[in-house]
């Protein structure tokens, strides 16, 4: 015997079909809203991690500024105790140059010579004075050549005097410059200008 199926089974498979796709529609909708909100927890976590990075690196960074800090200033005071100890250093050379000085002077000057002025200038030495002759301009300029703590001499001018002396008619003016044996650089003795008188 036949059976006929007299209900509306068209209706039912169509309910059944929409039923179907709303429940993936929904099951997609669910599945992306849970997928976006993974993702953005994910780059959450990611920025919240880089985030403590730059505070670390941050706090670090200040740390090593205030030790670059403290090195400056730890370079700043050698700087300046280097400078004291240059100072000291040339005090303690320049301390016994005057009495070189004098003793040159005296252990250097030829019979017949005599010294009215002695000007310095740094390391420079300008002397004036009176002889009785060019010959002992010449010998003084030899012993100053073989002294040593003056050097470099140089004749500037000899001339007869007007009111000229039998005994030391001509004056004269030379250079010549004060340093320590040895010393070659004119520039290192840095002497404030001086004058004497005899």
């Amino acid at each position: 015997m036949y059976h006929l199926n007299l209900l509306p089974w068209r209706e039912a498979r169509k309910v059944k079909r929409q039923r179907q796709f709303v429940g993936v529609t929904v099951a997609t909708a669910v599945a992306a809203f849970g997928l976006v909100l993974l993702t953005s927890w994910l780059y959450g976590q990611q920025i919240e991690n880089q985030q403590e990075r730059n505070r670390y690196m941050s706090a670090e960074i200040a740390k090593l500024d205030v030790r670059i800090a403290s090195i400056e200033k730890l370079k700043q005071e050698r700087q300046r105790l280097l400078s004291r100890k240059s100072v000291i250093e040339e005090l303690q050379i320049n301390r016994t140059l005057m009495v070189h000085l004098f003793d040159e002077l005296a252990s250097t000057v030829p019979e017949g010579m005599r010294l009215n002025r002695v000007q310095q200038q740094g390391s420079n030495l300008v002397i004036e004075g009176m002889t009785q002759s060019n010959a002992r301009v010449s010998t003084y300029l030899r012993s100053i050549e073989a002294s040593g703590w003056l050097h470099d001499p140089e004749l500037i001018i000899i001339e007869e005097k007007n009111d000229a002396t039998p005994d030391q008619p001509y004056n004269f003016r030379l250079r010549a410059r004060l340093a320590p044996p040895g010393q070659t650089d004119p520039d290192d003795m840095l002497i404030g200008g001086q004058e004497a008188s005899s």
